[in-house]
């Protein structure tokens, strides 16, 4: 549904995102890219940047911080801020954004969220009359916190139809089933060439490998994740430590794991693999599923990634190992696992019809 010659208008799409990690912004480059392959005009957004006086950029930084230093403190602020009485603290922590938010979209004909606080101000513009524009949420969570229901906002998509069921029961009301916004480099068969080629240029060893991802931060529990699959004695331990040049270099001293920076074609990295070792639920999971290798959630962050690993793990996407000592049963499971399945193959519906139609 992505090709040329349909008789669809083509239209300006305005895509809002916020690089808080990857998860979000990777999400919003595939959906772009998918409607830019129709034709359509996108313009993508940090919200982040529209928020004035810097202080999106601050924001990101106490959330950075707060995920390295007290990682279970984000665990429940986040619970919190779920609370009903404390909605209209989303509203005031928002505000600000509301002007260049509405000038950033002008006369688009949708815009499309993928990340909560945007879908906060693009709902309180559209009950205010303020904009003409569809908005449109893309959970990118296979759980769905409150934050990420706004009333007034048109259409939500959600990945499955258990987030269907938990965006209805937060009061969206238009809810649809699409598959994950994951790039076309995570379905491309890749030679075996390729993928020895990749092990050696990154000094990757034959044995088999669990590679431990834990977002462009790198945070989390990663080095106790990588150090309890090192003692499994299954795989060895590769880890993907994104941005965070300070957990490489440690966990490279330890001499059991091998620390990578950060990786532009992780889809070749990760079938180069075989299993994937994550703590969030987010992207990287979904494009772990896409390419075909098995994952497990490990070690999982407080907040979004404890509700998304009970999420994943109760569709059957993804098993959550919850204690070390079944660690090695998981693991042993999730490498002779036979049935690889992509989300993807399981909901067909396209994405791009629903803004551009």
């Amino acid at each position: 549904m992505e090709h040329r010659g349909t008789s669809t208008a083509r239209r300006r799409i305005v895509v809002v995102s916020a690089s808080f990690g990857a998860g979000h912004d990777g999400a919003a480059a595939e959906l772009s890219r998918r409607l830019r392959a129709l034709g359509h005009q996108v313009d993508r957004h940090d919200f982040v940047d529209l928020v004035p006086r810097r202080a999106g950029a601050r924001l990101r930084g106490l959330y950075r911080r707060q995920l390295t230093v007290l990682p279970h403190s984000w665990g429940w602020l986040l619970a919190l801020a779920g609370a009903p009485r404390l909605a209209g603290a989303a509203a005031a922590l928002t505000a600000s954004a509301d002007d260049a938010l509405l000038a950033a979209i002008g006369d688009a004909s949708a815009v499309v969220s993928t990340y909560p606080l945007a879908s906060q101000v693009l709902g309180r513009l559209r009950r205010q009359g303020r904009l003409a524009a569809t908005a449109i949420t893309y959970l990118t969570d296979l759980s769905v916190h409150p934050l990420w229901i706004a009333d007034g906002v048109d259409v939500h998509l959600a990945l499955h139809d258990d987030v269907a069921r938990q965006a209805k029961v937060l009061g969206a009301t238009d809810v649809r089933v699409v598959a994950p916004a994951v790039a076309p480099a995570f379905t491309e068969l890749v030679p075996a060439d390729a993928l020895a080629a990749v092990r050696a240029r990154l000094g990757l060893p034959a044995a088999p490998i669990a590679l431990v991802v834990a977002g462009a931060w790198g945070v989390g529990s990663v080095e106790r994740a990588a150090q309890d699959v090192a003692a499994t004695g299954l795989a060895v331990p590769v880890v993907a430590c994104g941005r965070n040049d300070a957990l490489r270099r440690r966990l490279n001293r330890s001499g059991r794991v091998v620390a990578l920076g950060w990786i532009d074609d992780m889809a070749t990295l990760m079938r180069a693999c075989q299993v994937v070792v994550q703590n969030a639920g987010g992207l990287s999971s979904l494009e772990a599923l896409t390419a075909g290798v098995p994952v497990v959630t490990y070690r999982c962050l407080p907040g979004h990634g404890a509700t998304n690993a009970e999420a994943l793990d109760r569709i059957g996407w993804v098993p959550w190992i919850r204690r070390r000592r079944d660690l090695a049963a998981g693991l042993r499971a999730a490498l002779d696992r036979q049935d690889r399945f992509t989300p993807a193959a399981a909901l067909p519906e396209s994405f791009t019809h629903l803004v551009a139609a």
